[in-house]
């Protein structure tokens, strides 16, 4: 719809509507922090508990099984967490083009002008995406479920 088709309060509207927009992008943000909170909390509770079933003689028998079912659980709950982040990369990603072409109808074009200033997010050494840093935590939390089921599997194959 074209500003002359809605009317004399096409702009205050528009006004509204974007920072309630840029609200909602940031909120989306926050979620995505709360989510990696989650993540990071379950994975690292998991390994507290298979440290301390390690130590203790509880489930002496069956340890190396359950070191491996919790090591199989660790490693898919890693893999969930990264697809989790993409999808949040996207929706972000989707949000940004929308909040980006309300600005051609605003005065300023805050984000256009800061996504410029920081190269587009091309240059690592203008801007280092977020998002990009992130998807690497799951990878690297994943590392200690690896090992754990490359050693069960060792132990009890002999």
């Amino acid at each position: 719809m074209t500003p002359e088709e809605y009317g004399d309060r096409f702009k205050d509207h528009l006004l509204e509507q974007y920072k309630l927009y840029v609200e909602m992008a940031d909120n989306v943000s926050s979620r995505r922090a709360q989510a990696n909170m989650f993540y990071i909390s379950i994975l690292s509770g998991l390994l507290a508990v298979l440290s301390i079933v390690a130590r203790g003689s509880i489930l002496k028998d069956i340890t190396n099984v359950v070191f491996l079912a919790a090591a199989i659980l660790g490693m898919i709950i890693c893999c969930v967490w990264y697809v989790n982040l993409q999808s949040y990369r996207q929706l972000n990603s989707g949000k940004f083009k929308v909040i980006h072409a309300m600005e051609q109808q605003l005065p300023f074009p805050c984000y256009g002008r800061e996504w410029e200033i920081v190269g587009g997010g091309k240059d690592s050494k203008k801007y280092l995406q977020l998002t990009r840093v992130e998807q690497y935590v799951p990878a690297i939390l994943a590392i200690p479920y690896l090992i754990l089921i490359i050693h069960s599997l060792c132990v009890m194959i002999r």
